[in-house]
């Protein structure tokens, strides 16, 4: 972790000193928060800060009764006596094996910081808590001379800092610039030409305030509004289409992404949004409702290794080890992840306290999620409607030589009656054993209502069941394993396989039976179906019984049915009071059975056969009790299996198939009885568990209430309870640097002792603890709209981000925001704006991820990637939040301009400025094509060229250009137009089209040019 040096507002200070010309007359009181500790944070509290294990001579310096408290008569801090301060007398010593910092710590202090730290002794050395783990309150509001220019609250505390500073606030943008920068704020894209003549209608016809209010009222009711903020979330939830790793397979969660920005269109309470998230699986179910489940997606998001050589478990951890550092970032704003190895070196996070948040997330299984999809049941239900109406009609296309119809049902029924009689013959009496005891190594077995085994929860390497049974029969010949289906397995099961490829199969390894202590000996094992999805390699149930646990039995190809395997003992088996069965599955890794049942027969010759389970039942039953509904059912099999019928039969079979529903990857609560334990892991390292640790909070912040349940859903309200101090100030302040570029608190993901001291903290209290307080009461109810009104209707957001000379010289980095700032647009602003210029945005919503066209090349670094093949008709144009996002190779453009890659939490991105962005700009097939769209629409436009130049910078750029601007384009374009009609350039490969090349190349190559603006990427 790289350590920062807090902000101490020691420039804001001096802003206002130097303003007055009052600083040296009036020396403000040191402050502990916002002057001494940064700099003990900074230099001292490594070696005697929290952390226990690394404190050097068992001083702490940041508690107050450890620092004052008398050692060996001394004193760390002497309160008023600086003189017989150990620790001043140490970082004024100018011998080198007494000074602190060391010299080879590289920490010296600076005189001014010895000085504050002298300052502060003598004036009591009085420790407050760190501002971010106080509860908020509200704070009055501040007095200001301007007040005309006030428009909400936010300014009110904006413009008192600025007139302490000596500062004026800057004159309001103009129409066009401000509805560019609300457009691109709130939805991700610039108005449109229409859209902007509507606004500047609406000014000239009532007046800018409410005209301005109108546009804004737009755009949050824009269902654009949900996938620009969605977008920014995803970057916190480490969202991604694949796993990660080496192999970066692609994984089915967009429905998560559209959950996300549905949530945000619909303004869910922030509250709820984070519940949801964290324990939506653990509310309340409500009809037909499906999405609190789907929210749970948030945590499924951590990176998925399916490397052959490597441990489940272990990987499991490291999943664990993102899910507490991204809840920490996402709402804490504190960087928990420093706790993982050791207590945190700077705030007051203690080792056991990591790993007791850890033990909120650890009690959750991780299945697959079926997307209920009523146009794919409905067209199921048709299918098998059809399906019936082909049944009814195989007897009549049965190739037999009689013609009459009743002489040809005549044969087919003799047919069916021998087989039958055959299936008789060859069926045995199965009596299911109910196990009396079901473990393993790590899964859980619970035994189901029908006397099956469900396996749950974590797998290995190599998994053993192992089940105990009292049968009651004597004489046993065989034994019936029978691999069931089940809804909540992958791919429906009978295996509990998650990984690409081998979804929903098992490996079975060996299968050993024991009576009362003694092995019994397998003469002989059939199966219904097997195959191996690895090579020629073959499979069988025979091979689980040859004491090899490489050898084995699957069924890849056929997941989602049932299959049989009997064991026919080489004796029978005399009364025996315990009978014990052990499976092995393990070749390859995670990959045992996840539903299955046991039955025993004391009949002789039994095999395993290819029937569904139903048709098993129904050849039990005498001719006498079938119904004729039973009847049929026996004959629908029977003709399916027809030999003479298999062109037919493939059709009928092919409807009967279930569809492929979506899934989407969802967090389950295990239940109480089996809680998974969390251990404190020394050093962080998963094979050093130590001891125990129940669910908890961090011992510094508010705890859980007494009533409160100690799992993910009592966790969850805990981090939007109004007691906890940091969630909406981290929240709030998230959301202020995406319109300011820069948050009230600078570092997003850290509230704690290194982070950002806050540039206006009484404005970010209030902004929080209005965010959190009900509308009844004047607050925003947890409403991130109401949020965002507030901020963009301020005349602080309003303002030209024209710089003057006064703000360049005392706020060089406008932390007090004296003008408006200009950020460079998030990569995925850049494209959509550019798609929406061009006349080429789809508007299309939701679904899976789409694949843009990019340079070649770009996914195939990853090992085993599949090309990347651009999507056509209107998913090549989706928005950017619909892009299929892969780990290993993110789209290329997107990574160009630092979008995140997916593989960790991201609270603030870089913002970099590399000739590759131009590049891109000019040149990347997206961008290419855009310009030839843009090219073909100026080309076909009536007008001069004054006229359409004018009218693509609109497009583009939201303003009318300048008289010199238009000027200066229309001679480029002269000049490019003589260079196309002279062939000094080819006009077919600039404009990508035959037709009228000339002039679309012409105006093509413009586009290209205002492409690669400045203007084009930046917020005006």
């Amino acid at each position: 972790m790289a350590y920062r040096l807090a902000i101490t507002g020691l420039l804001s200070a001096s802003l206002l000193n130097v303003a007055r010309g009052d600083a040296a007359e009036r020396p403000r009181p040191v402050g502990y928060s916002r002057d001494v500790r940064p700099i003990l944070a900074a230099k001292c509290f490594a070696c005697h800060g929290p952390d226990s294990e690394a404190r050097q001579a068992e001083l702490r310096l940041d508690v107050a009764t450890a620092a004052v408290a008398a050692r060996n008569g001394k004193r760390a801090i002497a309160v008023g006596k600086p003189a017989q301060s150990e620790v001043y007398r140490r970082i004024t010593s100018r011998d080198a094996d007494v000074r602190m910092p060391p010299k080879d710590s590289g920490k010296a202090l600076s005189a001014n910081e010895i000085d504050l730290i002298r300052r502060w002794i003598e004036q009591g050395a009085k420790y407050d808590r760190h501002w971010a783990f106080v509860k908020p309150a509200l704070p009055r509001l501040p007095s200001v001379r301007n007040r005309a220019w006030v428009r909400n609250d936010v300014d009110r505390f904006v413009l008192a800092r600025l007139e302490r500073a000596g500062l004026r606030p800057s004159p309001r943008a103009d129409a066009a610039a401000l509805a560019r920068r609300v457009s691109l704020d709130l939805i991700g894209m610039q108005p449109t030409v229409d859209e902007i003549d509507a606004f500047t209608k609406d000014i000239r016809e009532t007046s800018f305030d409410p005209a301005y209010e109108r546009l804004v009222d737009r755009l949050l009711a824009s269902p654009r509004y949900g996938e620009r903020w969605a977008r920014r979330w995803l970057d916190l939830a480490r969202y991604a289409d694949t796993n990660g790793y080496e192999k970066d397979r692609p994984r089915s969660i967009w429905a998560y992404r559209d959950w996300v920005i549905t949530a945000l269109n619909r303004d869910m309470p922030f509250d709820r949004f984070t519940i949801e998230q964290i324990a939506g699986d653990m509310l309340p179910s409500r009809k037909e409702d499906n999405s609190p489940k789907i929210a749970t997606g948030f945590h499924r998001n951590t990176m998925l290794n399916e490397e052959g050589g490597i441990d489940p478990l272990e990987f499991r951890f490291h999943a664990m080890v993102d899910r507490v550092a991204t809840t920490g970032t996402t709402w804490l704003g504190l960087t928990l992840g420093c706790a993982q190895c050791h207590s945190h070196k700077y705030d007051p996070v203690s080792h056991t306290d990591y790993y007791r948040v850890m033990a909120f997330l650890n009690n959750a299984d991780e299945p697959e999620f079926e997307l209920p999809d009523r146009k794919l049941a409905a067209q199921h239900q048709a299918n098998l409607k059809r399906a019936r109406q082909l049944l009814a009609e195989l007897p009549e296309k049965w190739p037999l030589p009689k013609d009459t119809t009743v002489l040809r049902r005549q044969l087919v029924e003799r047919r069916f009656r021998e087989w039958l009689a055959k299936q008789r013959r060859r069926s045995v009496k199965w009596t299911v054993l109910r196990p009396v005891s079901a473990k393993s190594n790590l899964p859980l077995l619970t035994v189901q209502p029908d006397d099956s085994v469900f396996a749950s929860g974590d797998t290995t390497k190599s998994d053993l069941f192992e089940l105990e049974f009292k049968p009651k029969l004597t004489g046993i010949t065989a034994l019936l394993l029978e691999a069931l289906p089940d809804e909540r397995l992958p791919e429906h099961g009978p295996g509990s396989t998650y990984y690409e490829g081998t979804r929903g199969d098992f490996f079975l390894g060996e299968f050993r039976l024991f009576a009362d202590g003694k092995p019994v000996k397998i003469a002989a094992a059939s199966h219904s179906f097997a195959k191996n999805r690895f090579g020629a390699n073959p499979v069988s149930a025979q091979l689980a019984v040859d004491g090899d646990p490489q050898t084995g039995w699957s069924v890849h190809g056929r997941q989602g049915e049932r299959h049989t395997a009997v064991f026919v003992l080489q004796k029978l088996l005399k009364k025996t009071d315990v009978l014990k069965l052990e499976m092995m599955f393990g070749r390859h890794f995670a990959s045992s059975l996840g539903r299955f049942r046991i039955s025993v027969t004391t009949a002789k010759g039994a095999v395993a056969r290819d029937l569904p389970l139903e048709i098993e039942r129904l050849l039990a039953l005498p001719d006498s009790r079938l119904t004729e509904a039973q009847r049929r059912v026996l004959l629908e099999e029977f003709l399916l299996r027809s030999p003479e019928l298999k062109n037919h039969t493939q059709e009928i079979r092919r409807l009967r198939q279930r569809p492929d529903f979506p899934t989407t990857l969802v967090m389950q609560e295990r239940p109480t009885e089996n809680l998974r334990p969390t251990c404190v892991h020394k050093r962080g390292e998963f094979l050093q568990p130590t001891v125990k640790v129940a669910p908890g909070v961090p011992a510094f912040l508010p705890p859980l209430p007494k009533d409160a349940p100690k799992n993910r859903l009592g966790f969850a309200r805990w981090i939007v309870s109004t007691e906890n101090p940091l969630t909406a100030r981290v929240v709030v302040n998230r959301h202020w640097a995406a319109f300011f570029g820069r948050g009230i608190v600078g570092t997003l993901d850290d509230f704690g002792v290194q982070g950002d001291s806050p540039t206006h903290p009484q404005l970010l209290d209030r902004l929080a603890v209005l965010f959190q307080t009900p509308r009844r009461n004047g607050g925003m109810d947890w409403s991130l709209k109401t949020l965002h009104k507030q901020i963009v209707m301020s005349a602080t957001y309003r303002q030209s981000s024209r710089i003057n000379a006064a703000a360049r010289q005392l706020d060089p980095e406008n932390r007090l925001l004296s003008y408006a700032p200009r950020p460079r647009l998030e990569a995925e602003i850049i494209r959509d704006s550019v798609l929406r210029a061009a006349g080429l945005l789809s508007t299309k919503m939701g679904g899976p991820g789409v694949q843009p066209p990019q340079p070649r090349g770009v996914t195939e670094v990853a090992y085993g990637s599949p090309k990347w093949v651009a999507s056509r008709g209107e998913d090549r144009h989706r928005r950017s939040i619909y892009t299929f996002m892969k780990r290993t190779a993110p789209f290329a453009m997107f990574r160009t301009f630092d979008a995140s890659s997916g593989e960790s939490c991201t609270a603030r991105r870089d913002r970099s400025n590399t000739p590759l962005q131009a590049l891109t700009l000019l040149n990347d097939v997206m961008f290419v094509e855009s310009a030839q769209a843009m090219g073909r629409l100026l080309a076909a436009r009536v007008g001069d060229d004054a006229d359409r130049v004018r009218y693509g910078f609109r497009r583009l750029l939201t303003r009318n250009p300048s008289t010199e601007e238009t000027a200066f384009l229309v001679k480029f374009i002269r000049t490019q137009r003589a260079r196309f009609q002279s062939k000094e350039l080819n006009a077919a490969t600039v404009s990508g089209t035959k037709q009228n090349a000339v002039e679309v190349a012409v105006w093509t190559s413009l586009v290209r040019a205002l492409f690669a603006l400045d203007e084009t990427v930046t917020r005006n």
